[in-house]
C-alpha cells in the first residue's frame, strides 16, 4: 500500500499544512496583539513609580499607535511584492518571522532607542509575514474547491485563540509585573510560531515557492499579461479595499480609544480580590481579548448561517457578507453611546456595554475579514497574488491610521459624538454597497461561482469569455 506524502495528507478534511499555518499564525498574533494591548497603556503611563511608562499625554499616545499600526500592514505591500517577484511566499514568511523573533526581544529592553528599534523590526517582519502565510492558506486549495472559505475561517480563530491568550497573560504581567515584561513575553510566543513554521516544512511542499521553483506553467502564469476578466476583478478588489478601511478604521478603536475609555472610565472594580492572582479590579487589557473569545466561539456558528443560508437560495456573496459586517460592526459603537451617556451621568459606566459592544464588533468581523481573505485569493491574478493580499492589508493598515486619528479627535469632539457618528457612517457606506451590489458581482465574471470549477485551473483563467 502506497504512503501518501506529508504535503498531501488531510486532518479533519483539510490539508495538513493549513494547520501548520494555523498554529504558526496563532503565535505571532500571540506576539502581536500582546504587545498591542499594552501599548498605548504603556505609553500614557507615568513615568515615575511601580511600573513606569513613558507619560506621554493620551493624543499623542493615540497618534503613534495609529502610525504604528499603519506602517505595520502598509509593509504588506512590500512583503508580497518580494514574495511574488524573488522570494516566493514561503521564504518571505520565514525571513518575516526572523525579524519579529528579534524585534519583540529588542522590545524587551528598557531603552527608547530599543523601543523604537523594536518598532521598526516588528514592522518588517509583520510586513514580510502577514500577507504572504494568508495568500499560502489559499494556495493549499484548488480554484473551485469550496473547502477555501472554511479552511479561512479555521486559520482566522487561530488568529484569534493567539490574540485572546495575549491580552489574558502578555496584559496581566504587562500591567502587573512591568511592561517590558509583557512584551518580552510576547516574544517568547513569536519565537514559539517560528518554530513551528521552520519544523513543519514537509507539510507545505509547494507552497508558496519562489520563482525559480514553479512549475514550467506557473512562471508562464506568471508573465502573461492580465485578461479583461482580470482587469475587471482587480477592480472591484479595489472597491472593495475601500470597504475594508471603513470596517477597520472603526475596529481598531479597540487598541486606542476604547482602551483608554476602559482604562478610565469604565468600572473594572470586582467587589472581591482573585486570591492567585491578587487584583480586585479586571486589568484594562483584559477587554482586548473578548473579541478573541467571541470569535473563538462564534467562528464556526457564523460560518454555518452563511452555509445554510447560500443553500436556501438567499445571496451571500463574499461583498454581501462585508457590507452587512460594516453594518453589524457600527451598530456596536452604540453600546458605547450607551456607556458615554452613563458615565457623564454616574461619573463611570458599566462593564457590560464594553463586552456588548465587542460581541456586535466580533459579529461584523466574522462576517467580513475572513471573507476578504478568501475573496482576495479567489480574484487575484496569479501574478499578484502575494502583492493584492498586501494591499490588502495595507488597506487595513490606513483603516488603523483612519483610527488614530479619529481617536486623536475625540479628545476635543467628545466621545459621545465620535461612537455614535461612527455608528451612522458605517450604515450608511454598508447600505451604499448593498445597493451596488449587482454592478460589482458582474465584475468579478463569477470568480465565486461553482461553474468557474473546471474552468480555472491553477491559475489559469478564461481570457475572452464571461463566466455567467
Amino acid at each position: 500500500m502506497s504512503i501518501r506524502p506529508a504535503h498531501q495528507t488531510e486532518i479533519f478534511g483539510h490539508p495538513a499544512g493549513l494547520y501548520i499555518l494555523f498554529f504558526t499564525e496563532l503565535w505571532e498574533r500571540f506576539s502581536y496583539y500582546g504587545m498591542r494591548a499594552i501599548l498605548v497603556l504603556f505609553l500614557i503611563s507615568a513615568s515615575t513609580g511601580d511600573n513606569p511608562g513613558f507619560g506621554w499625554d493620551e493624543a499623542d499616545a493615540i497618534s503613534l499607535y495609529g502610525t504604528y499600526t499603519m506602517l505595520v500592514y502598509v509593509m504588506s505591500i512590500a512583503g508580497g511584492w518580494v514574495a511574488d517577484k524573488f522570494w516566493g511566499q514561503k521564504r518571505t514568511v520565514l525571513i518575516g518571522g526572523i525579524l519579529l523573533c528579534f524585534g519583540h526581544g529588542v522590545l524587551a529592553v528598557e531603552a527608547l532607542w530599543a523601543f523604537y528599534a523594536g518598532l521598526g523590526l516588528i514592522v518588517l517582519g509583520v510586513g514580510g509575514l502577514k500577507p504572504n502565510i494568508s495568500t499560502m492558506v489559499g494556495g493549499l486549495y484548488k480554484q473551485g474547491d469550496e473547502r477555501r472559505d472554511k479552511g479561512f475561517t479555521i486559520f482566522y480563530i487561530g488568529i484569534n485563540l493567539g490574540a485572546f491568550l495575549s491580552a489574558l497573560l502578555v496584559g496581566y504581567v504587562g500591567e502587573v509585573h512591568g511592561w517590558h515584561y509583557g512584551f518580552g513575553l510576547a516574544g517568547i510566543g513569536m519565537a514559539i510560531g517560528q518554530a513551528v513554521f521552520m519544523l513543519g516544512q514537509k507539510y507545505l511542499k509547494g507552497i508558496g515557492e519562489s520563482t525559480t521553483e514553479m512549475t514550467p506553467e506557473e512562471q508562464a502564469a506568471k508573465k502573461r499579461p492580465l485578461t479583461d476578466v482580470e482587469k475587471d476583478r482587480m477592480k472591484v478588489m479595489l472597491i472593495s479595499f475601500l470597504l475594508i478601511i471603513v470596517f477597520w478604521g472603526a475596529f481598531e478603536q479597540a487598541g486606542g480609544l476604547m482602551n483608554i475609555y476602559t482604562k478610565q472610565k469604565t468600572d473594572l472594580s470586582l467587589g472581591f480580590t482573585i486570591p492567585l492572582l491578587e487584583i480586585s479590579a479586571i486589568p484594562a487589557s483584559w477587554f482586548q481579548s473578548v473579541n478573541a473569545f467571541f470569535i473563538i466561539t462564534l467562528g464556526i456558528p457564523i460560518a454555518s448561517f452563511w452555509v445554510w443560508w447560500k443553500n436556501k437560495g438567499k445571496e451571500s456573496s463574499s461583498l454581501l457578507k462585508m457590507a452587512v459586517g460594516v453594518i453589524i460592526m457600527g451598530w456596536g459603537f452604540l453600546f458605547m453611546s450607551a456607556a458615554s451617556l452613563e458615565y457623564e451621568a454616574q461619573g463611570a459606566s458599566a462593564m457590560y456595554w464594553l463586552v456588548l459592544a465587542y460581541l456586535f464588533h466580533t459579529i461584523g468581523e466574522l462576517c467580513a475579514s475572513p471573507v476578504a481573505l478568501s475573496f482576495i485569493t479567489k480574484l487575484a491574478p496569479l501574478k499578484y497574488a502575494s502583492l493584492m493580499m498586501g494591499v490588502y492589508f495595507a488597506a487595513t493598515g490606513l483603516g488603523n491610521k483612519v483610527a488614530g486619528l479619529i481617536g486623536e479627535y475625540s479628545q476635543s469632539a467628545g466621545e459621545l459624538e465620535i461612537f455614535t457618528g461612527i455608528a451612522i457612517f458605517c450604515t450608511v457606506i454598508g447600505l451604499l454597497v448593498i445597493a451596488l451590489l449587482k454592478p460589482l458581482k458582474r465584475l468579478t465574471h463569477g470568480a465565486e461561482e461553482k461553474e468557474v470549477e473546471g474552468l480555472e485551473q491553477e491559475g489559469f483563467e478564461l481570457a475572452d469569455e464571461e463566466v455567467k
